[in-house]
């Protein structure tokens, strides 16, 4: 499934669809493939805060889905059998990290990846984080 693109005619959505996922324990994000073009999906944990669905880039900036998402924000997310579309910006303000990390810590207690030297906290607290908001219906795949 392609991902979304930019359309200013494009109606928001009514945010109560991730109300309703708070709790599920993955997401399908699919990106752009910032040098191949071709659409790449991971599945991925996730937490909700408002009307921004937020993803910890625990591999650090270079995950492939984190470069993919910065260089065309125009993102899909799939949560059960819901898809929507939104536009994915990485988290720079101190405090909204610290909530993210916060929410995450809580929903997600784990020790941490030794393999690739990731603490819970590092996890939690210190790297990059995307929020995907200003969500909008793919092509009548939304529930």
């Amino acid at each position: 499934m392609p991902c979304a693109t930019s359309s200013a005619s494009t109606p928001l959505v009514d945010m109560s669809w991730l109300a309703a996922h708070v709790d599920t324990e993955n997401c399908y994000l699919a990106t752009t493939g910032r040098r191949s073009g071709r659409v790449h999906e991971v599945e991925i944990w996730f937490g909700i805060i408002g009307d921004s669905l937020y993803l910890i880039s625990g591999n650090g900036p270079s995950a492939d889905w984190f470069r993919n998402a910065l260089a065309e924000p125009f993102v899909t997310v799939r949560i059960d059998d819901i898809t929507m579309a939104g536009t994915a910006r990485q988290v720079e303000d101190a405090s909204e990290r610290r909530r993210v990390g916060e929410l995450m810590g809580a929903k997600y207690p784990w020790d941490g990846d030794p393999s690739i030297g990731l603490t819970f906290v590092a996890w939690c607290f210190d790297v990059p984080v995307l929020a995907i908001e200003a969500w909008r219906p793919v092509d009548g795949l939304a529930g």
